[in-house]
């Protein structure tokens, strides 16, 4: 055989090779893509803690978003719980509004490699009806039933805490109570002592209310409220509307203990307290949470890992807002700060 055959011999060998792994390559692909496409797709599931007080076994509702489901033996990702506020459930976490782009914090912050929680507090959306009025103290409660599963589930004891409006009372109400589970803290439209708050001035009205009654009515209007209240324009009154339609299906009437602890028991979270890195969040139009209050609570905290934002064209809700993506800029930032060097 000519070198000229043994060569030619060689290109169609070699040929066939090419074709062979291109055509195993090709075989693989599908189930290649498909193994990364269920890892870049948002993942979700429930759970349920359990409370125990002097009102009985109450049920509290827990959700959890993160990409990929997730498996044995992979590293843990870092936790990011979401705390509700006053007026709505963890809804508002995680709201769909058709046609106005991603309104979901927990979607969003699951594509930054966040492994993000949420729940329903006691009398709120699926968790358990009590007799209670859900205050801040009780929500404290609900935070310690709720960590004991996001522990076992995730592997993690520390995790970051988000709480908007008094929500963010009840993360820092719990921080105080066990900082030993806290990595980094965002208060969003927090309040101190309430001082020159327009809003709470005008609740107080309503006190001897809140003190006898332990649920308030909450209908579409008020719902609508939230994005008018302070500052037209800073809401889109389309995603008030779809708000209203996922909360009024639990009812029209909510718990009035943290609108009573606002207005008769401030302050509920004590600076000095707070351990760990905070990061404030103020929107420019919040008629609740002013800014000399907010100061004041800034200037006291211990740690001196510690910011204070405020968010132009934003107003008390900075996690529907228009500018929402400007409190998904900061609170990502804060929370992927690298640990700072001790000197």
């Amino acid at each position: 055989m000519s070198d000229l055959e043994l060569a030619r011999r060689g290109v169609i060998r070699g040929a066939g090779l090419a074709l062979l792994a291109g055509g195993l390559s090709e075989m693989a692909a599908p189930q290649n893509a498909a193994a990364d496409d269920k890892a870049s797709e948002i993942w979700s599931s429930e759970y349920w803690a359990r409370k125990r007080d002097a009102k009985g076994d109450v049920p509290l509702w827990l959700f959890r978003k993160r990409l990929g489901a997730p498996k044995p033996g992979e590293p843990p990702r870092p936790v990011v719980f979401f705390v509700h506020g006053s007026s709505v459930t963890s809804r508002a976490f995680d709201l769909t509004v058709p046609g106005k782009g991603e309104y979901s914090v927990l979607n969003e912050f699951a594509r930054y490699g966040f492994d993000c929680w949420t729940m329903d507090h006691e009398n709120y959306g699926k968790s358990g009806r009590t007799s209670g009025n859900s205050d801040i103290a009780s929500g404290v409660e609900d935070l310690k039933a709720a960590v004991e599963i996001v522990a076992r589930e995730t592997g993690r004891t520390k995790f970051h805490f988000v709480g908007e409006s008094s929500g963010a009372l009840r993360a820092g109400a719990y921080a105080m109570a066990a900082p030993e589970h806290i990595d980094r803290l965002v208060f969003a439209a927090f309040t101190y002592k309430g001082e020159d708050s327009p809003t709470l001035k005008k609740r107080a009205e309503q006190l001897d209310y809140y003190r006898s009654h332990n649920l308030r009515k909450r209908d579409r209007d008020m719902i609508r409220s939230i994005a008018t209240r302070d500052k037209p324009g800073t809401s889109d009154p389309a995603v008030m509307e779809a708000l209203a339609d996922v909360e009024l299906q639990f009812g029209d009437e909510i718990p009035t203990g943290t609108y009573l602890d606002m207005t008769a028991n401030l302050p509920v979270v004590h600076p000095e307290k707070v351990l760990a890195p905070v990061l404030l969040v103020r929107g420019e139009y919040d008629g609740i949470a002013a800014v000399p209050d907010l100061e004041d609570f800034f200037n006291k905290l211990p740690n001196g890992d510690r910011q204070f934002v405020i968010l132009p064209g934003t107003a008390h809700s900075v996690v529907l807002a228009i500018n929402r993506q400007l409190f998904w800029h900061v609170t990502r930032a804060f929370l992927t700060m690298p640990t700072p060097i001790a000197t």
